[in-house]
This record gives C-alpha cells, sequence and structure tokens, in this order.
C-alpha cells in the first residue's frame, strides 16, 4: 500500500499548524536539504511546452529517496474556471524503487514557492525589510504575503494587478486573517505600488517576455523576488536590470535557470550564484546596502523532493492517514499474471476475439 495524500487530507495538514508556520517548518526544510545539495542527483525539469501552456516533469534524487512532481502551467485557464497550475508528485524508496507517497501538489507547490520565496529573501534582502511590493495578485499572491509577513516581518504591502478582482480577492483574503499590523493599499501602476518599497515580488502568469519591471523603478538596496518568469519566452525584468553592475542573481540550479529564468535574457557566462552558496555560507546575497539583489525563481526539484518528505513525515506522525492499493501485493512475486485470477473463460474468449477474422 502506497501512503496517499488528497486535497482534503493536505488541508488538515496545514491546518494542524496554520499556514504560516507550515510554510515556515517547510522553508527549514528545503534549507536542510539545500546545505546538502552535492548529494542531490540535479536535472532541469523535462517540459513539453505547447501554445497555450507547459506540462513538465520534475525529479530529483539524494540517493536514499527519490521524488518526481508533474505539473502544468496554463496561464488561459482560468478563463475557463480552471487553474493556471496543477500538480501531484510521488516518493520514492530508492532500494527497492517501491513508491511510499502519492500526494497532491497544486496546493504543496504554492506553498513550497512562497516558503524559499522567503527563506532566500532572508538571506539575500537588507536587514529589518518592512515594506513589499507584491505585483501580480492571482493564486500565488496570498502564499507570498503570508509567508513575508511572518519569516521576515513585512508590515506595508503595496498590491498592483491588471485585474481589480484579483487584488480585491487578495485584500479580503488576508483581512480575513486578521495578519498583526499588516496593511494593505491598492496601487494604481506597478511604478506607485514598486516606489519606496523594500521588496518587490512579482508574481505574473503571462507566457511571453514580459517586462513588468523596468530599470527606472529599481532604488538601490531593493531586493527582488521574480517568482512569473518560468519558461523559455516568459520573463518579467527588463534585461537591464540584471545587468546593473550593483546586481547581484541568486537562482535554484544554475542549468535550468538558463533555460526558464530571467538569466534566459543575459550571455551564458553572465555571473549568478546558486542557492545552495548562500545556504552553506560560501557566499553572500548582498555585498552592501545599496546592492540590489534579485531572487531568479524557477522553481527546482529539490523544493518538491523536501515537501513531499516533509509531508510523508508528517503522515507517520498522525495516525498514517489514507492509503491505495496503487501496488500489486503478490504471495509468489514472480507470479503477476496469477495474481490477476482471471476466469479461464474469460481469457480464452478475450484471445479468441482477438485471433477473429475481420
Amino acid at each position: 500500500m502506497v501512503n496517499y495524500i488528497g486535497t482534503a487530507r493536505l488541508r488538515e495538514l496545514v491546518a494542524r499548524q496554520g499556514v504560516a508556520r507550515f510554510m515556515e517548518t517547510l522553508a527549514g526544510e528545503i534549507e536542510s536539504d539545500y546545505r546538502r545539495w552535492a548529494e542531490f542527483d540535479k536535472s532541469a525539469r523535462h517540459a513539453c511546452h505547447s501554445p497555450g501552456g507547459v506540462i513538465e516533469l520534475m525529479p530529483t534524487s539524494d540517493g536514499r529517496l527519490y521524488s518526481f512532481k508533474y505539473v502544468n502551467g496554463h496561464p488561459r485557464n482560468t478563463a475557463a474556471g480552471l487553474l493556471t497550475v496543477t500538480a501531484f508528485g510521488v516518493l520514492s524508496d530508492v532500494a527497492t524503487g517501491y513508491p511510499m507517497l502519492l500526494s497532491e501538489m497544486t496546493f504543496v507547490t504554492a506553498l513550497r514557492t512562497a516558503a524559499i520565496s522567503a527563506l532566500a529573501a532572508g538571506y539575500m534582502a537588507r536587514p529589518g525589510c518592512r515594506t513589499m511590493a507584491l505585483i501580480g495578485n492571482g493564486a500565488q499572491s496570498e502564499f507570498q504575503a503570508i509567508a513575508f509577513h511572518h519569516m521576515l516581518g513585512i508590515r506595508d504591502l503595496r498590491l498592483f494587478d491588471i485585474d481589480p478582482e484579483a487584488t480585491a480577492k487578495l485584500k479580503l483574503n488576508l483581512e480575513s486573517l486578521g495578519l498583526p499590523g499588516l496593511t494593505m493599499r491598492s496601487c494604481a501602476s506597478i511604478a506607485e505600488a514598486v516606489r519606496g518599497a523594500d521588496i518587490v515580488t512579482s508574481a505574473t502568469a503571462d507566457k511571453r517576455n514580459a517586462r513588468i519591471l523596468t530599470p527606472d523603478m529599481i532604488e538601490p538596496g531593493m531586493h527582488l523576488n521574480a517568482v512569473g518568469g518560468d519558461c523559455p519566452g516568459k520573463t518579467e525584468l527588463h534585461a537591464d536590470i540584471l545587468r546593473r553592475p550593483d546586481t547581484r542573481i541568486v537562482v535554484e540550479f544554475e542549468p535550468q535557470a538558463r533555460i526558464e529564468g530571467e538569466i534566459q535574457q543575459l550571455d551564458a557566462g553572465a555571473r549568478v550564484i546558486e542557492l545552495a552558496e548562500l545556504v552553506s555560507g560560501k557566499l553572500h546575497g548582498r555585498l552592501g546596502p545599496a546592492d540590489v539583489s534579485i531572487f531568479d525563481s524557477v522553481g527546482f526539484a529539490l523544493n518538491d523532493f523536501s515537501s513531499l518528505r516533509y509531508l510523508h513525515r508528517l503522515e507517520r506522525e498522525h495516525d498514517g492517514g489514507s492509503v491505495i492499493d496503487l501496488i500489486p501485493r503478490l504471495d509468489d512475486p514472480k507470479d503477476l499474471f496469477g495474481e490477476l485470477k482471471l476466469d479461464s473463460s474469460i481469457a480464452t474468449s478475450g484471445a479468441a476475439r482477438a485471433g477473429s477474422p475481420a
């Protein structure tokens, strides 16, 4: 039997801690895995692109456990009442190859994306940040706001989306939580939202080379959390922001970010830093308070590995959860056919039909 976490069970697990605490704990799990970066098998995700979006597989292993995530990104889905992103994942035992957990990862992807955003900002943003501009107020926005409020102390949110209803939805959801000390202001433009912000989070969904942020908007000392650019031909930052001499760019896994991140706009030799180098203490996210730091986040398989392992541990700690019969249990592992227990008449009639003349 394989442990199974569906959307209802995931809500139960998150509710036991609360969303903010769950993301903070998850960030710690991810951080601990980045500290052992060298142990992981790493590759860029396998992507199948179409005019409407992309479907991807994201595998990795530390030699003991293996995981993969299936995830799509279809920005036009919302017009049909569908999610832009859906996902599920599998965690397996490397020694036997047997899957241990099958889990929903639509909620989990949103949670871990915000968790690693706040984790990276802790290494990169200036101390004492209190103001964040949140550009793009769709499905990811509440998670980003809660994570930065809880983990970094953000208290002033400036909001902008081309869809005013998205901003209204975000404000309503956050107000219902009663987050202590949090103020929100809807802005008429990106420039208004960004002006004077310590941190700028961009989380837009359009599959195009957009210039959500332009060089004139960037102020010394800002930290940019670029979440929306996550596939070839999909970006949010004007390339000249990336080329600033005072910019330090951090990515999760450089070979993947070169294909899918903001840095797809740069020459192959442009210097970037991997998050593992910050977590290990080898490098620093900024050299001085005036540096402009950029977390070019596209999502990497290790983040999902950490999430699945954490969920599996929670299931073991809390009554085991649900199981599904995904894998046959055989008395004789060499007799797979016999376990089907086909009635002889069914087997022979099927064979007869297959051999009948047309």
